[in-house]
C-alpha cells in the first residue's frame, strides 16, 4: 500500500464512519423505503417494521434473523434481501452483503438503493471500478438524489481520481451546502491535488458549520503543519483534544509535531495516551519504540518492536530498527537474525546486508561478512545505474537513507474508523470449532414452532418422545440452576437405577431407553465411565438405533478432550492476521485416537443416512484427527442434507481458512453468520476483510 492510498483511506472513512452521519443516512434510507410495502399480509408488514427498527437500533444480528424469516415466507421480497444486506454490511460481512444486494437487484433491477449500497460495499473491498459502475447506474435512475454524488465522490477519492472527486463533492455541496462532511472530503481531495489553500478554505468552512467537531481541527492542523505553522497546528490539535479527550488521532498527530520540535517527553506522553485507548495500535508502538531507542531505553524499545512484529510480521522496518537496538546492546546474533529477516522480506535492502556484515564481523564470521558487503555494493551499483527501478527499490538500496524516523501515516487510525470493533489484535487467535451434536437432558421437552429452522425428522421426534426423560439434540449443554441440577440429577439417577434393579430382580427385559436415559444423567455431570457403560448396554440391547451411537461416539470424543485439557494441549485452529493458519498445540502433545468415536458416528450414518448431524460430527472428529480433506467432505454431506445447519458452515469455513482457501472459507462464514452464528462475524473481520 502506498503512502497516498493509506492517507486517502483515512481522510474519507473517518468521515463516513462518523456515527451521526451513518445513522442519519440509514434512517433516511429506511424512511424513504417505508411506504414501498404493498403486501396484504399484516405479518409481513410487521416483520418489515421490526426489521427496520432493529437496523436503526444497531441490532444487526437480530435484524438478520428477522429478514431471514421474511425471505422464507416470500423469496421474492427484494427489499428484504436489501435490508439484510445492510445488516451484514454493518457487521463487516461484505461478501454476504454484496450477495444480498445482488439478489435484491436480480429481483428488481430498478431498485436504486441496492445499487447505491452495493457500490459502497464494493468500494469498501477495493473494487472501485465496479462501484463506480453501480453509482453511474444509480445516478441514471435517480439523478436528483444528491447522496449518490457524495458516495461517488468518496469512491473517486479512494481510487485516487481526485479531480472527479472534487466535481462530485461540488454537485453535492451545491444542493446540500450545510453538510460539513462534504467540505472535509473535498478539502482532502484538494490536499492530494496539492492545493492547500482551497483545502484550508474547505476545512475552515467545515469548522464554521460544526465548531464542536474535532475532525475539522485535526484536518486543518495538518495543513498548518505542512505550511510550517507549528504553533497553529498545535493550537488546532489542542482544541480537538479539548473537544474529545479520547481522540487518539489528535494525540498521535500532536506527538509527531512535538517530536519534530524536539519535545521528546511530550511526544512520548501523547503516544502513551494513544496506547491507553488502543493498546494494539502498531503504528504508535513503532513510533514509541523509535523514540525509546533514541533516548537509550532499549529494553522497552525492544518490547514495543516485539509487539509491532506480533501484529504485523511483514513490517521490514520494525525488524531493521530492532536489529539496531540489538547492536546497541551488543546482541550481535539477534541483530544478525533480524537483518536476515529484513533481507528475506526485501532482498534488495542494501543497508540490511551492510549492517548484517557488521554483526557477522563481531561474531567472527568474516568470510560471510565480506560476502554481505559485496552483495550490498552490488545493490548500490544497481540502484545508481538502473533508472528503471521502482521508487521503493531505490529507497531500500539507498545506503544513505535513515530508517529510524517517526512515521506519520494514518493507517492504524484509518483502520480504526472502518470498524466499531478494535481491529488490531495480537496475532495468535484461537478459534474453536462448534461442538458435536448429541442428545442432552433438557428441563422440558422441546416445543416445535412454526418457521422453526430445526431439521425435521419424525424418527428423531419419536425417539425423543419415547425417552422417559426430557431431552433434545443440541451442540451445547443446556444451562441449569446448579443446586436444582444436582438434586434433580441425583433423583433421576436413583430413580432409573431403581427401575433397572427391579427389572433385573424380576428377570424382565430392560428397555434400552432406560439405560440411555441414565447415561444422559451421568453424561451431564461428566461421569464418563458410568455413562459409557450405560451407552454400551443400550447399544447391546438395541444395536440398530443410530442415536445411541451418536451419543456414545460424542462421549468418547469428549473423554479425549477432557484428558487432553488436563494436559493443556487441546488442539485448536489458530489463525494469524496474515491469514496464515496453523494447529497450535503444546509441544509435548500426545497423539489422541478418535477411531472409536469415528466408528460410532459412521455406524450412525449407515443406520440413518438421511440424518445430517452424523456427518457433521464426523467432520469434527476428522478435524480433530487432522484429516482435514475428509472433514470438509463430511461437513459438505451435512450441508447437502440440511442447508440450514449453521454450525456446519462455520466449522467448514474454519477448516477452509486453515487450508488457506480463504475465498470459500469466508463464504461459509458469511452463511454461518446469516444463519445465526455471531462468532462468524469476528472471524470475517479478522481473516476475510482484505487490507487496503
Amino acid at each position: 500500500m502506498t503512502f497516498s492510498t493509506i492517507s486517502i483511506i483515512f481522510v474519507v472513512m473517518s468521515v463516513m464512519r462518523k456515527k451521526g452521519f451513518a445513522v442519519a443516512f440509514l434512517v433516511w434510507v429506511l424512511a424513504l423505503l417505508a411506504p414501498v410495502k404493498g403486501f396484504a399480509q399484516y405479518d409481513i408488514d410487521q416483520f418489515f417494521l421490526r426489521g427496520r427498527q432493529l437496523l436503526i437500533d444497531g441490532k444487526y444480528s437480530s435484524a438478520i434473523d428477522n429478514f431471514n424469516t421474511l425471505v422464507r415466507i416470500d423469496s421474492t421480497l427484494y427489499d428484504a434481501y436489501f435490508f439484510r444486506g445492510i445488516a451484514k454490511y454493518n457487521l463487516g460481512d461484505f461478501i454476504g452483503a454484496e450477495k444480498d444486494f445482488d439478489k435484491s437487484l436480480s429481483l428488481n433491477p430498478l431498485y436504486t438503493p441496492a445499487y447505491h449500497y452495493r457500490a459502497i460495499t464494493l468500494s469498501r473491498t477495493g473494487k472501485y471500478e465496479a462501484a463506480l459502475k453501480d453509482l453511474a447506474e444509480a445516478v441514471d435512475l435517480r439523478p436528483s438524489y444528491t447522496g449518490l454524488y457524495f458516495s461517488r465522490g468518496v469512491t473517486y477519492f479512494l481510487s485516487q481520481q481526485f479531480d472527479k472527486a472534487v466535481e462530485d463533492f461540488n454537485k453535492f455541496i451545491k444542493q446540500e451546502s450545510g453538510e460539513p462532511d462534504a467540505y472535509l472530503n473535498r478539502g482532502a481531495a484538494y490536499t492530494f491535488l496539492g492545493d492547500t489553500l482551497k483545502a484550508l478554505d474547505d476545512y475552515n468552512k467545515a469548522i464554521s458549520l460544526n465548531i464542536n467537531d474535532p475532525e475539522g481541527y485535526i484536518r486543518r492542523s495538518r495543513i498548518y503543519f505542512m505550511q510550517g505553522s507549528d504553533s497553529l497546528a498545535l493550537a488546532d490539535l489542542n482544541k480537538a483534544i479539548r473537544l474529545d479527550t479520547a481522540n487518539t488521532f489528535a494525540y498521535f498527530n500532536r506527538a509527531i509535531i512535538l517530536y519534530e520540535k524536539k519535545e521528546i517527553n511530550g511526544a512520548l506522553d501523547d503516544l502513551n495516551k494513544v496506547l491507553e485507548y488502543e493498546p494494539g495500535n502498531a503504528l504508535t508502538l513503532y513510533n514509541r519504540a523509535l523514540i525509546r531507542s533514541q533516548i537509550g531505553d532499549f529494553d522497552n524499545a525492544l518490547d514495543d518492536y516485539d509487539r509491532v512484529i506480533a501484529v504485523n510480521p511483514q513490517n521490514v522496518l520494525a525488524y531493521f530498527n530492532r536489529a539496531a537496538v540489538f547492536l546497541q546492546m551488543n546482541r550481535y546474533r539477534d541483530a544478525m537474525d533480524d537483518y536476515s529477516q529484513c533481507i528475506n522480506l526485501y532482498p534488495d535492502f542494501a543497508k540490511a546486508y551492510m549492517n548484517r556484515a557488521y554483526a557477522k564481523a563481531h561474531l567472527g564470521q568474516y568470510n560471510s561478512a565480506r560476502r554481505d558487503e559485496e552483495i550490498a555494493r552490488e545493490k548500490v551499483k544497481e540502484y545508481r545505474y538502473k533508472t528503471r527501478d521502482s521508487v521503493s527499490a531505490q529507497i531500500f538500496a539507498d545506503t544513505t537513507k535513515r530508517f529510524d524516523q517517526m512515521i506519520s501515516l494514518e493507517s492504524d487510525f484509518a483502520k480504526r474508523d472502518f470498524s466499531n470493533n478494535e481491529l488490531l489484535q495480537y496475532r495468535d487467535v484461537d478459534i474453536q470449532l462448534k461442538p458435536l451434536f448429541k442428545f442432552s437432558l433438557a428441563e422440558k421437552r422441546p416445543e416445535r414452532m412454526a418457521m422453526d429452522r430445526r431439521f425435521e425428522s419424525l424418527k428423531m421426534e419419536d425417539f425423543i418422545d419415547d425417552l422417559p426423560v426430557a431431552s433434545d439434540l443440541v451442540a451445547v449443554r443446556h444451562s441449569y440452576d446448579t443446586q436444582k441440577l444436582e438434586a434433580s440429577l441425583k433423583r433421576l439417577r436413583d430413580s432409573l437405577s431403581a427401575v433397572i434393579s427391579k427389572m433385573k430382580d424380576r428377570e424382565e427385559a430392560i428397555d434400552a431407553l432406560v439405560y440411555f436415559s441414565r447415561a444422559l444423567a451421568n453424561d451431564s455431570q461428566n461421569r464418563f465411565n458410568e455413562a459409557l457403560g450405560d451407552y454400551d448396554k443400550a447399544v447391546s440391547l438395541q444395536p440398530d438405533n443410530p442415536f445411541f451411537y451418536i451419543n456414545r461416539g460424542a462421549l468418547q470424543a469428549e473423554m479425549i478432550d477432557f484428558i487432553s485439557s488436563m494436559e493443556q494441549n487441546v488442539q485448536v485452529l489458530s489463525l494469524d492476521n496474515s491469514r496464515t493458519a496453523r494447529a497450535r498445540v503444546n509441544e509435548n502433545r500426545s497423539n489422541y485416537d478418535y477411531t472409536a468415536a469415528i466408528h460410532d458416528m459412521k455406524k450412525a450414518a449407515a443406520l440413518m443416512p438421511e440424518f445430517p448431524y452424523s456427518y457433521y460430527n464426523l467432520g469434527n472428529l476428522y478435524t480433530l484427527s487432522s484429516d482435514l480433506p475428509e472433514a470438509i467432505l463430511q461437513y459438505t454431506k451435512a450441508i447437502q442434507l440440511y442447508p440450514a445447519l449453521p454450525e456446519a458452515y462455520y466449522n467448514r469455513g474454519l477448516v477452509l481458512i486453515y487450508l488457506k482457501d480463504s475465498e470459500k472459507g469466508c463464504l461459509d462464514m458469511s452463511k454461518a453468520g446469516e444463519l445465526g452464528v455471531p462468532e462468524a462475524y469476528s472471524v470475517i473481520s479478522k481473516y476475510c476483510i482484505k487490507k487496503q
